[in-house]
């Protein structure tokens, strides 16, 4: 297509915006962009419609087809609300959770949601103020609702809003519902939108609702004893602005902390997050100011949330003292020894327990459920999967915890999505259950490296924004299907493994053989037989294509570390450099 046919369409499109259906402002909005001389935005906004994934919605917010705005909301709540009507009809009544985090507009949408769920004859419980992901996610099953969606774009930007929906079992929407789903709200006219339903079919979800999930928070304690020992840990806990500020310290004290220190600058509510660029505890800039509270105050650990609460970040001394940042990885490798050492330790381990991991995630964690006999999953990057796994082993196996490298980690299913406020409660039990031994977290950490075996990991992110930006992720994509490197880092590539074909194929031998997923996904892995894994995903809610490099070694002590990290990461930039990033 031209560029002026695209600017044709797109200029088309444009003006159906201008009708008096669309409110004062978002015309005023639409005008704005159309008389304007650049047109780059006005492409942005309308060149496709933003599209209702199986992450649901996620996108920067303004008037426009690819744009978070009420209509692109609303639509998809119509088809929502349809697709549940169809499938629950049996029902007297069918129920939806409706959360949201600090984001700009988050409120304005939530409320708008409530409204044409209303509309449409389903009754919303809507929460009263901002709460965490995984408290909406918890609410689902304890009301006993169809559905649930919470209004976050998790850690983006602040320009960015986004739309999760859940199923009736507090789980993000997976197949067959989430590709129905989508078939609706793809054929969704925003006229048809059913808006300002009966108020009597909205209940506010406040405070009742917080001691119930604080409740069950404290049932994922393995230690309480210990807590009560070391109670006054200090920890440093921030929110970054968003939905943790009131739970997690809740929660800390429901376990029996009593010495948690805040970061007061980072507790103010605000979707512009005022003292960071991007609201990530993976970012060492978002964990900032919190670390160095925490040297004011000699913390024992600094621990984050994103603003939505799902993710957290965790912050300990090194050997020197030193405040680092626990990776992801490193983080789940924690979680997940802690809570089978320490089950085995409590005699709890009865043989039909397992642990999930996604595929991008390092392999260490494997090695700790095979050694102690625990059973395991991978599945592909999204905690929908790890969910989709739960309810498929519900009543039948016991699950006891699963994560991602994305700082993500649920050690409870009481909750179906990402869950920092349990997470977070946990790793403070952690830091205390290494104390008792007469160690730090991250002499925890190092010991299973010492145990398991080393690995370290880098992420390499690679940002193209708009029209252009996804055509040429798409071609790096085909490029390394279609051509794919047989040497990296002086070692043979044995393994392609393409989840797109779900093929994976020894490239020495010319062998090939399925990979048991029961879905295909945009994702290429290449195992070398030097122990390198590299994972190469398209981000599917962020304009980004991610390469994800985990290299195995041995550490032999405490001593070897900084020689064998330094030595590591000279050979994932050189492999950085092979690949042409």
């Amino acid at each position: 297509m031209s560029n002026n046919e695209l600017l044709r369409q797109v200029e088309e499109k444009a003006r159906l915006w201008l009708s008096p259906f669309y409110d004062e402002a978002t015309r005023n909005d639409v005008q704005r962009m159309l008389t304007k001389e650049d047109k780059t935005e006005l492409i942005d906004s309308f060149y496709k419609d933003l599209e209702f994934g199986t992450g649901g919605l996620r996108g920067v917010m303004g008037a426009g087809t690819n744009r978070m705005n009420i209509y692109t909301v609303g639509a998809a709540t119509q088809g929502l609300s349809e697709y549940l009507k169809k499938c629950f009809v049996h029902l007297p009544e069918i129920k939806v959770a409706i959360g949201h985090d600090c984001r700009n507009n988050s409120r304005l949408f939530a409320e708008t949601c409530a409204g044409i769920f209303a509309a449409n004859g389903i009754r919303a419980l809507l929460f009263e103020d901002l709460r965490p992901t995984p408290e909406m996610s918890y609410a689902i099953r304890e009301y006993g609702c169809q559905s649930g969606i919470i209004l976050t774009a998790s850690h983006n930007p602040p320009e960015y809003n986004g739309y999760k929906a859940y199923w009736d079992d507090g789980a993000q929407l997976v197949a067959p519902h989430d590709e129905a789903i989508i078939e609706l709200v793809r054929s969704m006219q925003h006229e048809s939108v059913k808006f300002n339903g009966p108020k009597e079919l909205i209940t506010p979800l406040g405070e009742e609702t917080d001691l119930k999930f604080i409740e069950r928070v404290k049932t994922v304690s393995l230690s309480p004893e210990l807590v009560k020992k070391y109670h006054d840990l200090k920890i440093v806990y921030t929110p970054i602005h968003g939905t943790g500020v009131k739970i997690v310290p809740m929660a800390l004290r429901a376990f029996g902390f009593t010495n948690i220190i805040n970061v007061p600058e980072q507790d103010i509510v605000s979707g512009n997050f005022p003292t960071v660029v991007s609201p990530n505890p993976e970012e060492p800039a978002a964990m900032k100011m919190a670390i160095e509270k925490a040297i004011e105050v000699n913390a024992d650990v600094v621990m984050a949330t994103d603003p939505d609460s799902d993710r957290l970040g965790v912050a300990t001394r090194n050997l020197k003292g030193e405040f680092v940042i626990i990776n992801g990885n490193q983080t789940a490798l924690l979680f997940i020894y802690y809570i089978i050492t320490k089950m085995n330790e409590n005699g709890a381990l009865k043989g039909n327990e397992f642990i999930v991991k996604t595929i991008v995630s390092t392999e260490l964690i494997t090695e700790i459920a095979k050694k102690n006999k625990v059973g395991y999953y991978d599945v592909y990057t999204g905690f929908k999967y790890i969910a989709e796994v739960i309810r498929e082993n519900e009543g039948i196996r016991k699950y006891i915890g699963g994560g991602e490298e994305s700082f993500g980690f649920l050690p409870a299913d009481f909750v179906r999505d990402k869950d920092a406020v349990s997470s977070i409660a946990m790793m403070a039990e952690i830091v205390v259950w290494a104390m008792s031994k007469g160690k730090t977290l991250y002499e925890l950490l190092l010991d299973i490296y010492l145990e398991y075996g080393f690995s370290r990991e880098k992420t390499i992110s690679i940002t193209r924004k708009g029209q252009s930006g996804a055509a040429e992720i798409q071609q790096m994509m085909t490029q390394f299907r279609t051509n794919p490197p047989r040497e990296i880092g002086g070692a043979a590539v044995q393994w392609l493994k393409d989840y797109e074909m779900l093929v994976q194929t020894n490239l020495i031998t010319g062998e090939s053989t399925p990979i048991a997923q029961k879905t295909t996904s945009n994702v290429l892995q290449f195992f070398t037989t030097g122990g390198t894994k590299i994972s190469i995903r398209p981000s599917g809610t962020e304009p980004k294509i991610k390469f994800y490099f985990e290299v195995h070694d041995t550490l032999k002590s405490y001593g070897d570390l900084d020689t064998l990290e330094a030595t590591i990461d000279s050979r994932i930039d050189a492999m950085v450099t092979e690949l042409g990033l």
